[in-house]
């Protein structure tokens, strides 16, 4: 199994903890993040990235933690996977600030800018980073 379905596989096994309380003596590095998984429309990937490239430059810009992204290389038929942290609403009318001072759509303008680039997406909230060993400690107590 190559290293991107492993990745999907770990993300996808971690959804199950979305709804568990988050403990600090599991993991200290873990908490709550947001797991995206994209699939671009047809003639959009240049496009797209150029947006998410933005929007990074923009949470950078806010403080917001960074996102991590994946490409896909074989398997299933998604693009990219984004994990980024959860947000506060602070942090989200900060980030929403920071759009509008550089000409970008905020709240859900924003949503439909992206829109025109994908065919679908899917956000979930996880749990992680954390062990399998970890996990086990979490749920055991």
């Amino acid at each position: 199994m190559n290293a991107l379905k492993r990745l999907l596989l770990a993300a996808v096994g971690t959804v199950v903890l979305a709804v568990a309380p988050t403990s600090p003596t599991v993991a200290a590095d873990a908490g709550t993040v947001i797991v995206s998984i994209y699939y671009v429309a047809p003639g959009k990937h240049v496009d797209f990235l150029k947006w998410a490239a933005a929007q990074d430059a923009v949470a950078k810009e806010a403080g917001v933690g960074a996102t991590q992204w994946y490409a896909h290389q074989d398997g299933d038929a998604w693009d990219y996977i984004a994990i980024s942290p959860a947000t506060t609403p602070d942090q989200d009318r900060k980030v929403d600030e920071v759009a509008k001072k550089h000409g970008q759509k905020s709240g859900m303008a924003a949503g439909l800018v992206m829109r025109q680039y994908i065919s679908r997406h899917t956000d979930t909230f996880a749990y992680g980073p954390v062990s399998a060993t970890d996990l086990l400690k979490h749920v055991s107590q």
